[in-house]
């Protein structure tokens, strides 16, 4: 069974590709799963099942949603090998633009939307620097100049990603991006592999519920600023 992580900031456009995608493999006689990872609420899962796909829809709640997917990833593994899946495809948005779902050996995608910023890809962490492919949505709403500028600066920040525009609403590009997703090796397990950069470092004494303000709350790995005078 194939294991591809897609993950990217909230509304970049990762549902739309990863359906587009999924139209792609279903005519090819592929079996698709997908888990969905998400904080507080999500409907997707009804767009996966829809689409006649297994689907597992999963809420972390209070807890960091990167936490929550490395301690539950290899359970939906599991599952979803005995499903007979040709493909696992798990969806998680990189919601502080820290996150870090990728696996070692396993094929990353980071999903990034034209209408972010120009800025945006310097501002994003692990999951766009350590992706193995980036996909570029919404480049039909902008100038092939800005496309083109939103590019490098992707490319500037990960020079070697294989970086492709999908359009999420027609599947332009959705063919080749499938074409790239099959080329990846099969897994057997992932127990033991490791993620391909560490999770944000915080257990202090608000993870643990304190909500009152003042620095006697403060407790555990707090990082502070520099004040002056």
């Amino acid at each position: 069974m194939k294991l591809i992580t897609v993950s990217g900031p909230p509304s970049s456009g990762k549902t739309s590709i990863i359906i587009k995608a999924i139209d792609e493999l279903q005519k090819r006689n592929l079996k698709v799963g997908v888990v969905k990872f998400d904080c507080l609420s999500t409907d997707d899962d009804k767009i996966y099942a829809n689409k006649g796909v297994i689907v597992k829809k999963g809420l972390s709640g209070a807890i960091c949603p990167d936490h929550y997917f490395v301690s539950n990833i290899e359970e939906c593994f599991n599952w979803a090998k005995k499903q007979n899946v040709d493909i696992l495809i798990s969806e998680s948005a990189g919601l502080c633009n820290r996150c870090s779902p990728h696996i070692k050996d396993i094929l990353a995608v980071c999903v990034i939307d034209n209408l972010s910023g120009i800025n945006t890809p310097k501002k994003i962490g692990p999951m766009l620097k350590g992706a193995d492919i980036v996909v570029i949505t919404k480049g039909d709403i902008v100038s092939q100049a800005e496309r083109e500028v939103f590019a490098l600066k992707v490319k500037l920040v990960n020079p070697k990603a294989f970086i492709m525009h999908v359009n999420g609403i027609t599947g332009q590009g959705a063919n080749e991006l499938v074409n790239l997703l099959l080329k990846t090796k099969d897994a057997d397990s992932i127990t033991e592999n490791k993620l391909r950069f560490p999770m944000p470092a915080a257990v202090c004494s608000y993870c643990l519920g304190e909500t009152r303000i003042g620095k006697q709350y403060q407790m555990g790995n707090v990082r502070k600023m520099e004040m002056g005078e």
